[in-house]
């Protein structure tokens, strides 16, 4: 279906709150919930999908469903990374002790994962993981600044834990 601009800004005005409430509700984040109904609509502005006018909102719906449900894997992906790395720190501590690795320890650990980073990724797929987790930028912001989809985001990131899980030996 093509869209006029103005009959695109009314399809977003009218729509908009309906789907960020639905997105609120299931992703429990207020900007998670944005980056949601922002992605469906340069979706459907973009890929300009042939949809009936009588069933664009399901469809919009349906798609702000899809791309919260791809959030949430996101989250409980970043989740189980983090819990697997503490596992990991943990399991490398001396057994006799009972407190935290001491501070030059972590640095080794660090330097580690660094490490493995730094020889077993692409340059893209370095710069992925920084955007996302050291600037914290989401998924759209990130294939922003680098001019690729937020679906390529999401297969560096997934590409790139999976290459440092299997170099660590971290089992899922």
């Amino acid at each position: 279906m093509d869209y006029s601009k103005q009959q695109f800004e009314r399809l977003f005005k009218d729509s908009y709150p309906h789907m960020y409430r639905m997105a609120f509700s299931l992703v429990e984040n207020a900007e998670d919930a944005k980056d949601a109904v922002h992605q469906v609509f340069v979706k459907l502005w973009n890929g300009k999908p042939e949809i009936a006018t009588e069933s664009i909102r399901g469809y919009l719906l349906s798609a702000t469903r899809n791309q919260c449900l791809h959030i949430l894997r996101d989250r409980q992906l970043q989740r189980r990374l983090k819990e697997e790395l503490q596992k990991e720190t943990a399991w490398q501590k001396d057994e006799e002790r009972e407190e935290p690795p001491a501070p030059d320890r972590r640095e080794e650990l660090l330097q580690q994962l660094q490490q493995v980073i730094d020889d077993n990724l692409t340059e893209q797929d370095r710069r992925v993981l920084q955007l996302h987790y050291e600037e914290e930028m989401t998924y759209a912001e990130t294939a922003s600044v680098l001019g690729i989809s937020s679906s390529a985001v999401n297969k560096h990131i997934t590409r790139s834990l999976a290459r440092i899980r299997e170099t660590l030996k971290i089992a899922k």
